[in-house]
């Protein structure tokens, strides 16, 4: 097998596996929550929210080690935490347990999502990038709602544990083979340096923004409490950005942003991903909590028609942006996930299958349609040696904005109910046990969270056009390898 598709066949199954661990836990939270011992509303969040968190903080860092020690050497080694926080993950015996091997999942998870995307550059020729990135980048949005239909189905079947245990075959697999199939291409260039004072002010920054919403929306702090948490998270990130500025090899190369092309790829992705970051989430609860109470094998059957979406559109928007530019791709993906949320904002409590699927079908395409052209689009524009970076710009931005899509999700729940009531419905609480108007609200409060999604889509329009043509920083073709 050419070199270039053994890189593209152990990374898509890296970036999936990861991405399918991001949402396969999402959709069994409730369940967790009723089976194992010492589990609160906050805690299930936390063991979502911290595995979407760290991946998001480590992943600048760890695209600026792998430009200076080895993209494939720390791939494989993300592979490997990955599967041994997996099976941690499975042995679980209280809800605080879980939160921590899930961080280790996540750091597992960083390494891969940061250096897929520059490997598989390195290796393609400029003319194959846009189908390879197709590939892999949709693997990405695939997993998270793949992970949504057969954490439903494991769920149901063999109890939720298995959710995490059947990562440890794969991975020890495609550990041994990354190991023994892949090499570097392009050489470290970089004199080791870690940005430590960059890496504490941005990942103290977003986690007091997260810590403040979760814990102002749920009452385990009050209001003001709240408030000051976030505001103080937010200011760090500013000053996270003039730490940067002023630092010799700042883990977020400002540099890069320059480049119009880039900086326009990585607003969009932002905007895209603020928009259905929290999309899997509200879905979820919207059927298996008020007012559908579906089992989650159930539930993860109505999320079908997104998967096959996705999976339809990416990679021919992917093959077709490489004969024809991304431009019109990432347009029309837009519009047409826009035109699905505006949709969902008017869902009512009883909706059928066919009538779920059919905004589901669109919001899929559009995804499919705009992910890979972007990431391409943004990865082509760099040189050689700065795709680590550049690779982990992208994805922290994708995780960011769906970390943030979370917490801004939970900012308007808590506006329309009272706290007690997230409590219930995040704690799978039956019917009965809810009090009068609780439905009504929470479908009210899934109408805002979706117009607010179909306008951060239409406002992802502006810098996702509004750029100048790509001018690749690209080896020879042959660098790719056979």
């Amino acid at each position: 097998m050419q070199y270039k598709w053994r890189v593209l066949s152990n990374t898509t199954v890296a970036t999936l596996m990861a991405a399918i661990d991001t949402n396969i836990v999402l959709i069994s939270l409730p369940t967790i929550g009723r089976e194992l011992p010492s589990t609160s509303a906050t805690t299930l969040l936390w063991i979502l929210l911290g595995y979407s968190l760290l991946t998001a903080v480590v992943l600048l860092n760890f695209g600026r080690l792998s430009d200076m020690f080895g993209r494939v050497r720390l791939y494989v080694l993300g592979f490997a935490i990955f599967t041994v926080g997996s099976l941690l993950c499975g042995f679980s015996q209280t809800g605080l347990e879980l939160v921590f091997f899930r961080l280790v999942q996540a750091i597992g998870a960083g390494f891969l999502f940061a250096n897929s995307a520059a490997i598989i550059t390195d290796a393609f020729p400029p003319n194959e990038r846009g189908r390879a990135l197709g590939i892999n980048q949709v693997s990405i949005v695939v997993g998270a709602v793949l992970g949504l239909v057969l954490g439903g189905i494991i769920t149901s079947t063999i109890g939720w544990r298995w959710i995490f245990f059947v990562n440890v075959p794969i991975g020890i697999f495609a550990t041994v083979r990354a190991h023994y199939d892949l090499h570097e291409i392009v050489k470290p260039s970089e004199a080791p340096h870690i940005d430590y004072l960059g890496n504490i002010v941005f990942a103290v920054g977003l986690s007091l923004i997260l810590l403040g919403v979760t814990f102002g929306a749920l009452g385990d702090v009050g209001p003001a409490e709240g408030i000051g948490m976030g505001v103080t998270g937010l200011a760090l990130l500013g000053l996270f950005v003039y730490v940067e500025s002023k630092e010799a090899s700042p883990m977020l190369d400002l540099s890069l942003f320059r480049n119009r092309e880039f900086s326009g790829s990585a607003v969009a992705m932002l905007l895209n991903a603020l928009a259905r970051g929290a999309f899997s989430f509200v879905l979820v609860f919207y059927l298996q909590g008020p007012p559908r109470f579906l089992s989650p094998l159930t539930a993860g059957l109505f999320l079908i028609p997104v998967s096959a979406s996705l999976a339809t559109f990416g990679p021919i928007s992917g093959w077709l942006s490489d004969r024809y530019g991304p431009r019109w791709f990432l347009l029309s993906g837009l519009l047409v996930s826009a035109a699905g949320f505006l949709w969902l904002s008017t869902i009512t409590a009883d909706e059928s299958f066919l009538s779920l699927a059919l905004p589901l079908v669109l919001v899929g395409a559009g995804m499919g349609l705009f992910a890979a052209p972007n990431r391409a689009a943004m990865m082509t524009a760099v040189p050689p040696r700065r795709r680590g970076i550049a690779s982990g710009i992208g994805t922290t931005f994708l995780n960011s904005g769906t970390t943030i899509s979370l917490g801004i999700t939970l900012i308007v729940l808590s506006q329309v109910l009272p706290h007690a009531a997230i409590v219930s419905i995040l704690l799978g609480a039956p019917t009965q046990t809810l009090a009068p108007g609780v439905a009504s609200g929470f479908l009210e409060s899934i109408h805002v969270v979706f117009l607010g999604s179909a306008v951060l889509l239409l406002a992802a329009i502006v810098p996702a056009v509004l750029r100048n043509p790509v001018r690749p920083h690209l080896p020879a073709p042959s660098a790719a390898g056979d």
